[in-house]
């Protein structure tokens, strides 16, 4: 129903004497209660319903000329909306509404990539060109991706956003208010493999460092015994450049054992983004 329409039923029906409340029940919610009385208001008042002019009282903070100057604040790099009410002297919240409901804008975080050199980019095209040579299309789906992450074990935490509700400090304290951390937090190295139809289980090094021994001990049999299982005799393993994966004995290891391997001379460095552990999981 138009509006047109729905202000001469709404002109009909209160001048035959239905109450708002009524109203708006025979329309079954097309209109608010509130917007139906304010409505009636006007037939009361002048006969007729009047929408020229917005309800309320008249702005005062989000004017033409405070949305022009945010506008062109908006050429800038960085706009605060802290920085924006302060300068203009009005609310936050004010400065807020002109930039999401007067210009359309929404609040985006920088997308955090790496810094590639031209030299890296150079690779990037050899690397795409020894795919596309190397690999059919079926076969990219059966890359086991790997990657090695250290966790710290005494937890993060949010100071901003991790509070306890209480009356005084002490009642919070008595809550678990107070974290206890170490000097030096133990933490442990976790490998994960992923691969385009499971994850892997993971290898936990609760101990000591991870040297390219250890690595070929415990991490490349299990990737071995998974990646079989999983695809059989047709797959590749990848890992990235880190200080045992590029040993040459594990190069060596990886070269005799796994049906496919992309060697530390074809992977390429600076690129956590063409390693769903790094971009996505």
């Amino acid at each position: 129903m138009k509006s047109e329409d729905l202000q001469k039923l709404i002109i009909l029906k209160h001048q035959n004497g239905d109450y708002p409340t009524k109203i708006f029940r025979d329309l079954n919610g097309i209109l608010s209660l509130t917007t139906i009385k304010r409505w009636c208001g006007m037939i009361d008042e002048t006969g007729s319903i009047n929408l020229r002019y917005s309800p309320g009282r008249p702005r005062t903070a989000r004017t033409k000329g405070a949305i022009n100057k945010v506008k062109k604040k908006l050429q800038e790099n960085k706009v605060s909306s802290r920085k924006l009410a302060l300068e203009l002297d009005i609310s936050r919240t004010s400065a807020r509404r002109i930039l999401r409901d007067d210009l359309g804008c929404r609040p985006y975080k920088y997308l955090v990539e790496p810094a590639l050199t031209q030299e890296h980019k150079e690779k990037r095209k050899t690397f795409a060109n020894w795919i596309r040579t190397n690999f059919r299309k079926q076969e990219t789906v059966k890359i086991l991706f790997s990657g090695e992450k250290m966790f710290d074990i005494d937890g993060v935490y949010n100071t901003q956003s991790d509070r306890i509700w209480a009356v005084n400090r002490a009642e919070a304290d008595a809550k678990g208010g107070i974290l206890q951390k170490k000097s030096f937090p133990q933490k442990v190295m976790v490998w994960l493999g992923v691969c385009s139809k499971c994850v892997f289980p993971l290898v936990i090094f609760d101990e000591g460092t991870v040297d390219h021994a250890r690595y070929i001990e415990e991490v490349l049999p299990v990737a071995l015994k998974y990646g079989n299982h999983v695809f059989g005799n047709d797959w590749a393993f990848q890992h990235d450049g880190a200080k045992p994966h590029i040993h040459q004995l594990t190069q060596q290891w990886c070269h005799d054992n796994f049906p496919g391997f992309i060697d530390k001379d074809h992977w390429l460095p600076n690129s956590p983004d063409l390693n769903p552990l790094d971009y996505c999981i």
